[in-house]
């Protein structure tokens, strides 16, 4: 299996979300998980984006989701 990573810009466009965004959940504690490959390079793995998304799913506005 193939790894792809991805930069914030390109994390972002795929999740549909800005890049502040993702640069503010790392700082906040990292809900989207990443990868830190140096002290200034952040990359994120395109199948951890994708089970992101489907961490996400909901049947209602209600339903709050797993814990």
């Amino acid at each position: 299996m193939q790894t792809y990573l991805l930069n914030t810009k390109d994390a972002a466009n795929f999740l549909g979300l800005s890049k502040a965004f993702l640069e503010r959940d790392r700082w906040a504690g990292a809900k989207v998980p990443f990868i830190k490959i140096s002290t200034r390079a952040v990359r994120y793995r395109l199948q951890d984006l994708e089970k992101y998304i489907e961490s996400r799913i909901r049947r209602s506005t209600s339903d709050l989701g797993q814990k």
